[in-house]
């Protein structure tokens, strides 16, 4: 059985810069910018990331777990019923995937690996 644990939560905007300006002067969340549709945010107590890219949102927000191996955690997704909705796939700081539990809620899993 692979273990994992929450480590990200993503967030889906019509507006990046919009909503960047409102969690920075809300609560006072910092942010980096990776690209054009992507800021990840930090000082709110879990790190996450704001998707403003209509291509990739999916389901969101999207909780993100985190695998030391992520091959390894793909396949415990599957035996126990999940279904893959975004296989692996590379990003700026390492690679992850997305399923749906059976229940219907859409999880992601990453790794630097």
């Amino acid at each position: 059985m692979t273990h994992l644990k929450i480590d990200y939560v993503e967030f889906a905007t019509k507006d990046l810069p919009a909503t960047q300006a409102f969690l920075a002067k809300a609560f006072a969340w910092t942010f980096t910018d990776y690209g054009p549709d992507y800021q990840a945010f930090a000082n709110a107590g879990l790190d996450g990331g704001i998707q403003g890219d209509p291509d990739h949102a999916g389901a969101l927000p999207l909780v993100i777990l985190k695998a030391d191996d992520l091959e390894a955690a793909e396949a415990s997704v599957k035996a126990a019923g999940g279904t893959i909705t975004h296989p692996i796939f590379s990003f700026p700081g390492g690679r992850r995937f997305h399923f749906r539990e059976p229940g219907g809620n859409e999880l992601g899993v990453w790794s630097e690996k």
